[in-house]
Formats: structure tokens, sequence, C-alpha cells
């Protein structure tokens, strides 16, 4: 029996944001049964804005991941790890009901942290892999 010397391939997946640009970094990066997604805001793409809300920001945030994944040939019910940086506390509440809408039947591995995000009007950014192993 030989050995496959065949290298997994890698796809990076691109939303359109600035930030991948300035930052030198991929919305998401697959290879194999992987698929890593970058923390990701709730910029509206389509309109090119930040809402004000932190529910409507995690809305935007989870269409973004959820679109990211599906280029990657991926789906939600992959991610088997979350991670939410949210800037205050006081947005968890508002948060909540979103995250349980996208992650409550997948119910992945999660951290919450509270920090700042790199924008002052940024107030929650979620990160997740996925496996389809």
């Amino acid at each position: 029996m030989t050995k496959s010397t065949k290298k997994p391939t890698r796809k990076h997946v691109a939303s359109g944001s600035e930030w991948e640009e300035k930052f030198a970094y991929s919305r998401a990066v697959a290879q194999g049964d992987w698929c890593f997604v970058s923390g990701t805001t709730g910029t509206n793409y389509e309109l090119g804005v930040m809402p004000e809300e932190a529910a409507q920001q995690t809305r935007n945030a989870i269409t973004t991941i959820d679109a990211a994944l599906r280029a990657a040939g991926f789906e939600m019910g992959h991610v088997v790890r979350v991670q939410y940086t949210v800037a205050n506390r006081k947005y968890i509440e508002q948060i909540q009901p979103e995250l349980q809408r996208a992650f409550g039947a997948i119910k992945p591995a999660a951290t919450m942290v509270i920090a700042d995000l790199i924008e002052k009007d940024m107030k929650v950014e979620i990160e997740v892999t996925a496996f389809k192993g």
C-alpha cells in the first residue's frame, strides 16, 4: 500500500471587507474537513454600515459567517466551536436570543470574552470553527 503525497487543498474565502485586505487575512480558510472563520463583526456589507443595535450586529455577523461557510463547502450545522467577543457585558442580554437562534440546535463548544474591539461602534465579534468529517 502506498501513501498518498497529495496535500489537502486549502480554500480561502473573502467577504469583501476592507479589513481583510488591510490586516491580511481571509474571512474563512477551509482545508480538508476543517473550516476556520475569522472573527466576524456586524457590518452589513450590502449597505456598508455598522448598525447601532447589538442584536442586529449579531444577526449580520451570523449571516456573514453562514455565507463564508457555504462558500467553503460547509454549513452552520458543521460548527463545532465558537468564540464570542463582546465589547460590554450590557450587550449579552441583547445578543443572547440571536445566538440561541443560530447555535441552539448545534450546541458547539463556546467561549465568551468581554473585550474592546477595533472600532468603537463594534459590539460583538464571532469566530467559528467547523468540521464535516
